[in-house]
């Protein structure tokens, strides 16, 4: 298979760390957190140190430069994995914020979906799949993103860019199916939400009453997954009387950002998202 290279990536760096050529064609992303904020010229010098035996096919700075590695018909030592390594792409990120979250710059983060959707077009991969299931690992036509702490007793790519990859994927979906329509999940630019069929407005840094017992989710979306009682803050802990993950009835909580999903309103609370209004009904006031 002839490969090539993305020409968003603005600096090159070759790392001697790598396999090549790859033994598989190219149907598998994999997204990986930096762990601090190097530039993409930093994470390439340390790459290209052989002593340090790894490296990624891509990576992006905080900038949202990018920078090529790992040339696309080789395999990167990235993933602790060979299979996996030989069959993805691998990207690493660079972080703007610290432990257990590692969260990226909203510059990163575009230019990530721009350039897995570049990647996505040029090795033929008509979609990109996300069930955050392990078991999935190989099953491509079911799941084709793979994050590295599935191979390996690491924490990569944080939780951040763990829970944006439903979204990244629904991101790239779009492109791949030339859709125009604006992105069903997206933070409002006021950090205000507003309900269509009340005058309710939400906003960050503000208090508001759970109106029902709510469940907590890891990002807004159904799709996203449930949290335990043990994942909650401990103030969450002390409002969730019978430990199964849900704030009570009463709670009363801080906006700490607001996002629609469709007509769906959800706020992010310190322990969590929980629905506000959903599906034309409001449950936080």
């Amino acid at each position: 298979m002839n490969y090539s290279n993305s020409s968003l990536a603005t600096y090159k760096m070759i790392s001697p760390n790598k396999t090549s050529p790859r033994n598989h064609v190219i149907d598998t992303i994999t997204i990986h957190a930096m762990a601090g904020n190097l530039s993409v010229e930093s994470c390439g010098k340390l790459f290209a140190q052989s002593s340090r035996k790894t490296s990624s096919n891509y990576g992006i700075g905080t900038d949202g430069r990018i920078a090529l590695y790992v040339e696309e018909k080789d395999r990167s030592w990235a993933s602790s994995s060979s299979a996996n390594d030989n069959r993805a792409v691998t990207i690493e990120v660079a972080n703007d914020g610290g432990a257990p979250d590692w969260h990226v710059s909203d510059k990163a983060l575009s230019a990530l979906i721009d350039l897995i959707t570049d990647i996505c077009k040029r090795n033929n991969i008509k979609q990109l799949l996300w069930k955050a299931d392990k078991s999935l690992i190989g099953q491509v036509d079911k799941q084709n993103m793979t994050v590295h702490r599935w191979f390996a007793n690491k924490s990569c790519p944080g939780e951040y860019l763990f829970q944006k990859h439903f979204y990244i994927a629904e991101e790239v979906n779009k492109r791949l199916n030339n859709t125009s329509n604006p992105p069903q999940s997206s933070t409002t630019s006021s950090n205000e939400a507003y309900a269509s069929s009340t005058s309710l407005a939400y906003k960050v840094g503000k208090t508001y009453t759970l109106q029902s017992e709510l469940k907590v989710r890891s990002g807004a979306g159904i799709n996203y997954s449930i949290k335990k009682h043990n994942q909650l803050t401990n103030d969450g802990k002390t409002h969730d009387k019978d430990k199964d993950g849900a704030l009570d009835k009463g709670t009363v909580i801080t906006c700490k950002e607001v996002k629609k999903v469709g007509k769906d309103t959800w706020i992010r609370t310190p322990s969590g998202w929980i629905a506000a209004i959903y599906q034309g009904k409001v449950y936080v006031k």
